[in-house]
């Protein structure tokens, strides 16, 4: 395996009625707070009213950002950052999934640093300090309540991209499954596959001797494909929803990267896509990374074999290895496919008139994937697989 440092000063509260840890867990930060949440459902299912219950119990002072979008957007991000100067601001509090979490990251970098924000999600400028933050999690999926990433768009520019910083790690984040219960049918799906992708992602590389390593991996998606089918027909059954949140977690933590480099390509076409089009991020993944497998199928087919085998369970017998791969690659598809997931570009009504600016958008940094390097040739012949 590859030489590490594993890093994450996130303190993770999991479990029923964690949200009564919520004030010891603030008291060392201030009382001044900006509450960050999404379109509404926080309120509907009563978790808005939790929350800012215990709020009023330690005496804080509330600024409230509102409308987060499911693609988070540097206006947002922008509005939250004059609130939190406007209001002196000491800390922030994150409820609501990935996005949400998302973009109280950028808020936070944003807060003390003195240039336009958007450089910092570009990577052109690094953080020097950032405004502590917490979060309150409402839906599986992206793993942001405990690691150091983001992704931000530029509905303007239709530019849509990943950051991090060391600074942006959550000081605490509670995960209580009851609050995931009212997620819609299609947000759980999306969540599932969400994960399942991020434990794919940092499946694919090129470093050795890393049995533990594929073995945890592997049994994240074990663990997910045999929970979600189950959940989606009990959407309020405790011990899966808290299955499925604690593998989110798992899933992007930083837990199955030890020792190895994931490649990452499919979420950055996947953000050129949903840059362009807006579709939910998730739902991207799930018809451009099968088909990101089979264009690299032959960088390293072995990899590809042994998850068909040990993940779905593909019949060896009369195949060579790379038939082995294919299937798996197909099974995987069909597992999305039979949640309700997309397959198709032509399911969100995408077509070909826009490939080549989806292209040039994911190549605006310059070549990209580390287990395998995709040019502009590559991204077009993967989006044309996905139409």
């Amino acid at each position: 395996m590859d030489n590490f440092t594993y890093y994450n000063p996130t303190r993770l509260i999991f479990g029923k009625g964690q949200i009564s840890q919520l004030a010891a867990e603030m008291e060392p930060f201030g009382k001044n707070v900006l509450l960050v949440y999404g379109g509404g459902s926080i309120k509907r299912n009563g978790l808005y009213d939790q929350v800012t219950a215990e709020l009023q119990k330690m005496g804080a002072q509330v600024t409230e950002l509102s409308g987060v979008e499911p693609n988070p957007r540097l206006s947002t991000v922008k509005r939250g950052i004059e609130l939190s100067r406007e209001n002196g601001v000491d800390f922030i509090l994150a409820v609501g999934g990935g996005s949400v979490i998302d973009c109280t990251k950028a808020i936070s970098a944003g807060v003390p640093f003195e240039g336009d924000v958007w450089d910092l999600i570009l990577k052109k400028e690094e953080p020097k300090q950032a405004v502590p933050f917490g979060t309150i999690l409402t839906l599986a999926a992206t793993g942001s309540e405990m690691n150091a990433g983001s992704v931000i768009t530029n509905w303007e520019t239709q530019e849509k991209y990943g950051w991090g910083s060391p600074l942006v790690f959550p000081k605490f984040s509670i995960l209580d499954p009851v609050n995931t219960y009212t997620v819609p049918k299609d947000q759980t799906i999306y969540g599932i596959v969400d994960m399942m992708s991020h434990v794919l992602e940092q499946y694919f590389h090129h470093a050795k001797n890393t049995p533990l390593q594929d073995r945890f991996a592997e049994s994240v998606l074990l663990t997910v494909m045999e929970a979600a089918p189950a959940l989606l027909e009990n959407p309020e059954n405790y011990e899966l929803r808290e299955t499925i949140l604690y593998n989110g977690t798992i899933a992007l933590n930083g837990t199955l990267s030890m020792g190895s480099r994931g490649d990452w390509g499919s979420h950055n076409i996947e953000h050129a896509v949903s840059a362009v089009y807006d579709i939910p991020h998730a739902g991207g993944l799930a018809i451009l990374f099968p088909n990101w497998m089979r264009h690299n199928v032959d960088t390293d087919v072995s990899r590809f074999k042994q998850l068909a085998i040990r993940v779905f369970g593909v019949d060896q017998e009369g195949k060579d290895d790379r038939d082995i791969a294919l299937e798996g690659i197909d099974r995987l598809s069909a597992f999305w496919t039979s949640l309700g997931a997309p397959n198709r570009l032509a399911d969100y009504d995408i077509d070909d008139s826009k490939l080549d600016i989806i292209a040039d958008k994911a190549m605006a940094r310059g070549e990209f994937g580390n287990f395998q390097s995709l040019q502009k040739e590559d991204v077009l012949s993967i989006l044309k697989r996905s139409l």
